[in-house]
């Protein structure tokens, strides 16, 4: 019998004084349980997270990988209006002002950054518990395992163990994140 999982690799890299990273990493089986990560480790987040936020997004993924002598960023962001969609112009407004603070943070050569900045997407899965924060407001719906069912609702507020949905009868669900095996947006 085979057995199919799912795995998240997260990387994280802290300069060194002579130029170079140190990378670690840490293994996540997916769909066992959603980790909550706070943003406060991941880095350049927050540095990322003020200039975006004052151009009126919210950041939700930062991602920074070295590969072979350059630098892959990836970036998502969301409306801070749960009724608005990103565009492409909302994405080059937020590359312009992000990659001259990621070049100066990480010292490198602007030849050798790639970098992509997106929306969230219709099909995204929360990948990490602290993501619920950015998306108050949103339809989403979760995989209570202990219900073993989807429980749909409207992001009321989060913490640090769990997320409350506003559910479509005006009753409240409060689900920890260790009882959330998956959580995906609704979308009519």
């Amino acid at each position: 019998m085979y057995h199919s999982f799912n795995i998240l690799i997260q990387f994280k890299m802290e300069p060194q004084k002579n130029g170079s990273f140190f990378v670690s990493c840490g293994f996540f089986r997916r769909g066992l349980l959603l980790n909550y990560i706070s943003t406060d480790t991941v880095p350049y987040f927050k540095d990322c997270a003020a200039v975006i936020d004052g151009i009126g997004f919210t950041l939700v993924e930062l991602q920074v990988v070295p590969q072979k002598g350059s630098v892959h960023i990836t970036v998502v962001i969301a409306s801070k209006d749960p009724t608005q969609d990103i565009g492409v112009s909302d994405c080059s407004k937020v590359h312009h002002a992000v990659q001259p603070l990621l070049i100066s943070l990480l010292k490198v050569d602007e030849d050798n950054v790639y970098m992509e900045v997106c929306s969230p997407g219709l099909e995204r899965n929360i990948r990490n518990a602290a993501e619920f924060a950015f998306f108050v407001g949103r339809e989403i719906r979760v995989w209570d395992k202990t219900v073993s069912d989807w429980v749909p609702g409207k992001i009321k507020s989060s913490d640090t163990n769990q997320v409350t949905l506003l559910k479509e009868d005006g009753s409240e669900v409060s689900v920890s994140y260790e009882n959330i095996a998956k959580a995906k947006f609704i979308h009519l």
